[in-house]
């Protein structure tokens, strides 16, 4: 615990497939900081802020062909702007930890192996918004497509968020392999997590993979 509460404030993000339960390990995993005493912001893309908002209703709503895959590069890039002008940053800088889900690795697997856009117009968008403002930690929530599908489809919260869980299956087996891609690329920074289990034990999973992290940079 000693060193979670002498850490730098972290940048932290949460990826994965659809259903992979992003969302609730974000909120558990909220409260176990602030309950190490930790201030804290919980965030999400697109979205966290006004202008991001605005936007993320026309990505997440409406038919799944409604947006080619550079349109959906250009507009979830701006809503990431935003959020990173509006938000991140001036959190970051205030002394708050950020922990966020999904951030720039979505828009390469989901724009990139799901919708085949070039790595390469991928990586120079970021460098653009994002800059040097990467994440310190990303946990990639890792599950079988099918299994995933089956709970982000029997979902009635949001039901009228649904506009990549209507793409075939096939394009998100494609996002699960490019999540676990670019973990293998940049294990400092990802750490991959069994999505499989109960919220308890998904959580101990992602606490451990902290806890190894932060003792890793203190080596």
């Amino acid at each position: 615990m000693e060193l979670l509460t002498k850490s730098r404030p972290l940048f932290i993000t949460f990826e994965g497939g659809e259903g992979v339960g992003k969302s609730t390990q974000i909120r558990v995993f909220r409260e176990f900081l602030e309950k190490s005493g930790l201030q804290v912001v919980m965030t999400r893309e697109p979205g966290g802020c006004d202008n991001a908002l605005a936007l993320r209703k026309m990505l997440v709503e409406g038919d799944a062909d409604r947006w080619d895959g550079l349109s959906e590069t250009l507009l979830y890039s701006a809503a990431r702007n935003e959020h990173l002008r509006e938000v991140i940053r001036p959190e970051l800088k205030n002394g708050r930890w950020i922990i966020c889900d999904r951030f720039a690795d979505s828009t390469h697997v989901y724009q990139g192996e799901g919708r085949g856009m070039p790595y390469d117009v991928l990586e120079y968008v970021s460098n653009i918004v994002v800059k040097d403002t990467w994440p310190d930690l990303t946990f990639v929530l890792d599950m079988p497509t099918e299994d995933g599908l089956y709970r982000a489809r029997g979902r009635q919260e949001n039901m009228f968020e649904n506009r990549f869980e209507t793409i075939e299956d096939s394009f998100h087996e494609r996002v699960r392999q490019g999540f676990l891609k670019i973990a293998k690329k940049n294990p400092q920074r990802c750490r991959v997590i069994d999505a499989n289990g109960t919220i308890e034990e998904v959580h101990e999973r992602v606490k451990n993979a902290l806890f190894q992290y932060l003792q890793e940079k203190a080596a």
